[in-house]
């Protein structure tokens, strides 16, 4: 197995599941999905067992004991040895001591919010807006809902990051919508034409 699969950011994310309880491949993917919007879209069922054969490989999980529930084919339970523990700790330590510089989309697309022009970009900005509102006020509602059962706070406090993360990208996309309409952030001349203009 490559070396380059321990690199991979699910890596993480299956030891973390790990160290709660062993399980399943299958029921990994499940859970990882379920929690996260991003792990929903990004983790396939190929780079997971792919990522569970590397780690095993390095010595950090380990097979506990097969299953079989009905005609479904067996499966195997893995579980988090202490070498494997012990790099989850010292990954949670580097990642959580060192900011990085994380690449998003919409990084990368506002880096060229001006070919959308003044209407377009406002318009773009303003349902985005809208939209992380909506999320937001979902996300929120899930974290209140899982306090109130009783959920320690230690165990969600990733949702309340992201929420603040949320919280501040809607404060930034309502300025800069503001300064677009007021004027406040001036359109540089001879950039490329308004679309208004085009139409």
């Amino acid at each position: 197995m490559p070396r380059r699969a321990l690199d991979n950011p699910i890596v993480l994310s299956v030891l973390g599941l790990l160290l709660e309880q062993p399980t399943h491949p299958h029921q990994m993917l499940a859970e990882l999905r379920r929690r996260s919007d991003a792990h929903a879209a990004a983790i396939t069922r190929g780079t997971l067992y792919n990522t569970v054969a590397a780690l095993t490989a390095a010595g950090w999980l380990a097979p506990l004991e097969r299953q079989r529930s009905g005609n479904r084919p067996e499966r195997t339970v893995y579980a988090l040895t202490d070498a494997g523990r012990d790099e989850l700790v010292r990954r949670l330590d580097s990642q959580i001591r060192s900011p990085q510089r994380e690449f998003s989309q919409f990084l990368g697309a506002v880096a060229y919010l001006g070919a959308l022009g003044r209407e377009g970009a406002v318009e773009a900005l303003g349902e985005r807006g809208r939209r992380l509102r909506q999320r937001t006020a979902e996300d929120e509602r899930r974290l209140e809902d899982a306090l109130a059962a009783g959920v320690p706070r230690m165990h969600v406090i990733e949702a309340e990051y992201a929420l603040s993360l949320a919280r501040a990208e809607i404060a930034w996309v309502d300025s800069v919508v503001e300064e677009l309409r007021s004027g406040a952030l001036t359109w540089p001349t001879g950039a490329a034409r308004e679309r208004e203009e085009d139409a």
